[in-house]
């Protein structure tokens, strides 16, 4: 019978192509063993059931194939807490927490703040800002009623009753009025398609990665609808492909003449998001 050790040594010998088999295996054991890394390390000796065994397998089969770790396991660690995501929601990444943290630093000191969260998604975005900013009123948008569904699921688990779902083409649903307002929209330009990995363009929802040739239809819808309903005052954040920068910066001086505009670069120093104070 293969013991935990004998498990890990197979996953990351199946799983080669991945940047990280070893990290992958682990993943994929924990979930299917029901045992935190901890345990493994201690108990690696151990032998593994028949059932857990096959299980196992069939899941290492399935990352082998390029299907994304998180969707095999259910969920995705974003910042503090950990999101139930599905192939309905993108899976959230680390250059969207410092879209949040932005966020958190502004907001906190207001006080109560009206929350705009477009194309939620999973809702991480949203049910973050909802944790970090007790005093906050968040509103979530996404025009998939399947991606709220997920978001839902998270906002019951992790801020229960603080965060309004609401499905909606980016801002048409919205009011006037609000004091922060952030999107992770689809950005993917049409001519990128052949560059992605196939776990991304296999796996993930298309609607959420699209933005049309040049990846800035969404921005060219939104920027116009945000201008008429952000406070004077307030703060627009938005997450974008980082040869971006240039193009968006520029649409959004179109609808906001005004306001101080600036592009904040990611932990790789690419280009990640735009901030526009109106």
């Amino acid at each position: 019978m293969a013991t935990i050790r004998d498990a890990l040594r197979l996953g990351r010998a199946q799983l080669h192509e991945s940047p990280s088999p070893a990290l992958d295996a682990r993943l994929l054991l924990e979930h299917v063993t029901a045992r935190d890394h901890a345990y493994l390390v201690a108990h690696d000796d151990e032998p593994m059931p028949d059932d857990q065994s096959a299980e196992y397998h069939r899941l290492l089969d399935r990352a082998a194939a390029h299907e994304p770790i998180p969707y095999i396991v259910g969920h995705a660690p974003f910042l503090d807490l950990d999101f139930i995501v599905s192939p309905d929601v993108l899976i959230p990444r680390p250059e969207t927490e410092q879209l949040v943290e932005i966020a958190i630093r502004w907001a906190r000191e207001r006080g109560r703040v009206k929350v705009v969260d477009v194309g939620t998604g999973s809702g991480c975005i949203a049910v973050s800002l909802a944790r970090h900013l007790p005093e906050a009123e968040v509103v979530a948008v996404d025009i998939s009623a399947r991606a709220l569904a997920v978001a839902g699921e998270n906002i019951a688990r992790h801020v229960p009753g603080r965060v309004h779902l609401v499905q909606g083409d980016l801002l048409g649903a919205i009011a006037p009025g609000q004091d922060l307002i952030v999107a992770n929209l689809p950005y993917i330009a049409g001519q990128e398609w052949p560059t992605l990995p196939i776990g991304v363009k296999s796996y993930e929802p298309a609607l959420a990665l699209f933005g049309g040739p040049d990846g800035l239809n969404l921005f060219r819808v939104m920027l116009p609808q945000a201008a008429e309903r952000l406070n004077l005052g307030g703060l627009l954040l938005l997450e974008i492909g980082y040869q971006q920068g240039d193009a968006v910066t520029s649409l959004a001086r179109t609808s906001f003449p005004e306001a101080k505009i600036s592009v904040e670069a990611d932990f790789s120093d690419l280009d990640r998001i735009v901030v526009i104070r109106p």
